[in-house]
């Protein structure tokens, strides 16, 4: 394994993979959930160390990734209306719709500002009054308190100028309709430490339950990661479809009540399209009635938009959709090696879909650290 003397207990790693080396009687298939997880497991090899033993797979684990290209294309169109602030993390500017992405959008004068937080959202829909500033407001369950939060903050300042376009996913029904797919190969899974962090993994059990498959809920350590798959093959070699918490230093079994009530206090939970995988029955949040006074949607329904227009930027060039399979990558059909695109036309610099875009994506971890069985990379790790 590389870079082991960065292993929080690399005497424990060492004893783990021996395990699993020793307990696998067959090669599982096992899908970790979470974008930096899969950034883990390749930065550190763990991929390439256990290959005889474990088939690692990517699922949609990057919020940036999933989000569906209408709703960047409704973004678009906000971000053209002369008095409208249109704000986001900045790996979504980069993202493209069907004819673009925000940050071709503000090359061609749309007012667009990357933020780190909603709430830098709300504080310059406070200093800017005569602006209408929207926060396109995307991510997992991690990222839907903080949103939540600019929401009541907005609403306690009395401001009328600050809107939200949601579009946060929830996981576990993402998990659950990977796992009915006709074409599932995933044994076991690796869940994500940092949405159970907030979530919690009561309704984890009930997943594990139905789907017959072991979870384990891990961080993005090494140490972590390892004992999430150790977990998932005894769960397997021995039939069995438990969940642990390989992650217990920040998960708790009801998770954080405060930021739990936070998010049902602001957002319902509703059907939500995700990129790569369809309409997922209860895959998304989105405002409740109360609050649908900041619904960007709402507020911008009567407004006529410009028609689109496409600009060419040799940062983030539009491409064929047939030329990129990230739809394949995002529900771990493919590897993102096995897309002709990868490395050929498709990298950072030049991404032609979601996955390559996000830091966090899939493609762009293929793309930085070399692994058994890859073609060389591109980019070796310093």
């Amino acid at each position: 394994m590389r870079f082991l003397d960065e292993f929080r207990d690399p005497d424990l790693a060492l004893r783990l993979v021996a395990e699993i080396r020793r307990t696998a009687t067959r090669r599982w298939t096992l899908m970790e959930v979470c974008g930096g997880q899969t950034h883990s497991l390749l930065r550190h090899g763990i991929d390439a160390e256990l290959e005889d033993q474990v088939e690692l797979i990517h699922g949609p684990g990057c919020p940036v990734c999933v989000t569906r290209a209408e709703a960047i294309d409704q973004a678009i169109r906000l971000s053209r209306l002369p008095e409208v602030i249109l704000t986001s993390f900045g790996d979504m500017l980069r993202v493209p719709g069907s004819s673009g992405s925000l940050l071709e959008a503000r090359a061609a004068g749309g007012n667009v500002r990357a933020v780190y937080s909603p709430l830098d959202a709300v504080r310059i829909a406070r200093e800017q009054p005569d602006r209408q500033v929207v926060f396109f407001a995307v991510g997992f369950e991690t990222t839907a308190p903080a949103t939540a939060l600019a929401v009541c903050q907005a609403e306690q300042l009395g401001l009328d100028n600050f809107s939200l376009l949601v579009e946060h996913v929830r996981v576990l029904p993402a998990m659950t309709r990977l796992a009915a797919a006709p074409d599932c190969r995933v044994d076991g899974f690796l869940a994500a430490g940092h949405v159970c962090t907030v979530t919690g993994f009561e309704a984890y059990d009930q997943f594990a339950a139905a789907s017959g498959m072991p979870v384990a809920i891990t961080g993005f350590e090494p140490v972590d990661l390892l004992i999430g798959i150790a977990h998932c093959i005894r769960e397997l070699e021995a039939g069995g479809c438990r969940v642990i918490n390989g992650y217990e230093r920040v998960v708790r079994v009801a998770g954080n009540p405060a930021a739990i009530g936070l998010v049902e206090r602001v957002y319902r939970v509703v059907d939500r399209d995700w990129r790569g995988l369809g309409l997922i029955p209860d895959g998304g949040f989105g405002l409740r009635d109360e609050y649908e006074r900041f619904s960007a949607d709402r507020r911008f329904a009567d407004r006529p938009f410009e028609p689109r227009t496409t600009v060419m930027s040799p940062a983030l060039p539009l491409v064929a959709p047939s030329r990129c399979r990230a739809g394949d990558v995002l529900v771990g059909r493919i590897k993102p090696t096995q897309c002709d695109a990868f490395g050929c036309g498709c990298t950072p610099e030049t991404p032609l879909g979601a996955p390559m875009v996000s830091d966090e994506g899939a493609c762009a971890a293929y793309y930085r650290y070399a692994s058994s069985g890859q073609p060389p990379a591109i980019e070796s790790p310093a």
